[in-house]
């Protein structure tokens, strides 16, 4: 098989047991070499986040606190993975903390939090937790801000791939071969002038996908707390199950929509490297998982069933809008000198909706478009999405999906563009149980 990239997240290495279980699956699979890249503890970056935001409102010894809490964990973590210590680990922790205090206590004194600022402070979690995982798998760490080269764009840096695949190639490789394990970390990186990055929340998958895209690896696993891709939400639908095989699209599709399993960018590099991702589960090692290979689908009409919640529907009705030539250019301009992405897109004679997220400025594009007609704002939406490769050539698709939902109303129908997703905007109130209707439909029983 080759190389193997497997990334753990903040549950996977959330204390030294499950670190220890982390250092025994890479030994596992480490035939060809294995790279592991591994997220903050579980609530780390959370409590880093908080720390920041403390320090820049003026209360300094809450964030510090907050630093004694993180110090005391990892080095509690370093006693339990190796009872006599490790000095060289403990010395690089308390650099790792001592510089985390200067920078709170540089935050507190400017009263301002910068993005580039919070970007080195959200680091600090990634570069503790590869400590620990290394010295679990008595392997080398190599700080990622070394080899994943980014833009400046901080809180949502670009990775340049074409840096990296350089990078990797020349520091990480030379560490890899037949039963040999290095560690790494996910989310961070640096510009070229080495001022730390972060690729956004959720950017541990990305980072692993594109280190295995600059290793031509043989396998990129996603390890989670959960058995792969599951046709719907655990929480919400108890009798959700594994999904065996799917493909990339539909992989992608799901994870916009709301899938939390997989970051959404993690898909690309390595559907353009060729390189088959599967998602499994650390506490069921030896359990289901799923496959996301090149070239491949689910061949079904339905492959699960996603939520996006914080919704809201924003239509534009003009009496005369079939007879003006670009009025959708216009009112699609207004959109982008707001700097917002429309989603969904459903259009009549007269009225033109579209479904964007709540987080954006709603008023203020509300007030702009109403110079093209009358405006109307609907809040507390969710899109519910079945997502199928097969789901245009089944016809009985449709059919079964309304039937499925019976009385619960549906503000907007829409067939994605690649075929493969039918979208369903309706109220928040009633989506939960549009989720269980829909997955009995769909998964359970005969429909099986």
């Amino acid at each position: 098989m080759g190389i193997v990239v497997m990334k753990f997240g903040g549950t996977s290495v959330g204390d030294p047991e499950r670190m220890r279980e982390v250092a025994r699956l890479a030994r596992l699979n480490a035939a060809g070499g294995v790279l592991v890249v591994v997220s903050a503890m579980s609530g780390v970056t959370d409590a880093l986040f908080r720390a920041a935001k403390a320090a820049c409102a003026g209360d300094l010894q809450a964030a510090l606190a907050m630093c004694a809490e993180l110090r005391a964990r990892h080095l509690a973590a370093v006693r339990a993975l190796r009872p006599e210590g490790d000095t060289a680990v403990e010395t690089e922790i308390a650099s790792i903390l001592q510089a985390l205090e200067s920078r709170l206590h540089g935050v507190r004194l400017l009263a301002e939090l910068s993005e580039r600022s919070m970007d080195d402070i959200a680091s600090a979690g990634e570069r503790l937790s590869g400590l620990l995982v290394a010295l679990a798998a008595d392997a080398p760490c190599i700080d990622a801000r070394s080899v994943m080269r980014t833009d400046s764009r901080f809180g949502e840096a670009r990775p340049d791939r074409k840096a990296i695949a350089k990078l990797v190639a020349d520091r990480i490789l030379p560490l890899l071969g037949p039963g040999k394990i290095a560690v790494t970390q996910g989310y961070i990186g640096a510009d070229s002038g080495g001022a730390t990055t972060t690729l956004g929340r959720g950017g541990s998958d990305y980072s692993a996908s594109l280190f295995g895209a600059a290793l031509g690896a043989g396998e990129i696993q996603i390890w989670t707390d959960v058995e792969g891709i599951l046709t719907c939400d655990p929480r919400v639908v108890p009798k959700a199950r594994t999904v065996e095989t799917l493909g990339y699209e539909e992989a992608a599709e799901l994870a916009a929509y709301g899938a939390k399993v997989l970051h959404p960018a993690t898909i690309r590099p390595a559907l353009e490297a060729g390189i088959p991702v599967t998602v499994r589960s650390t506490l069921k090692s030896d359990g289901l998982f799923s496959t996301i290979s090149p070239g491949s689908s689910s061949g079904r009409a339905a492959v699960a069933i996603a939520m996006r919640r914080n919704v809201a529907i924003l239509s534009v009705r003009q009496e005369s809008m079939t007879e003006q030539s670009g009025f959708l250019a216009r009112l699609f301009k207004v959109f982008g000198l707001h700097g917002v992405s429309v989603d969904l897109v459903s259009t009549s004679e007269i009225c033109v909706s579209v479904s964007l997220d709540m987080g954006e400025p709603l008023e203020a594009l509300a007030a702009d478009l109403s110079e093209l007609g009358k405006v109307d704002l609907e809040v507390d939406r969710v899109v519910v999405a079945v997502v199928g490769d097969m789901l245009k050539e089944t016809p009985a698709v449709l059919r079964k999906a309304f039937i499925a939902l019976g009385d619960i109303d549906v503000d907007m129908v829409s067939m994605g563009a690649n075929d493969i997703n039918l979208s369903l905007v309706m109220k928040a109130e009633g989506a939960e149980q549009a989720l269980r209707r829909l997955h009995a439909a769909f998964f359970e029983g005969d429909a099986a």
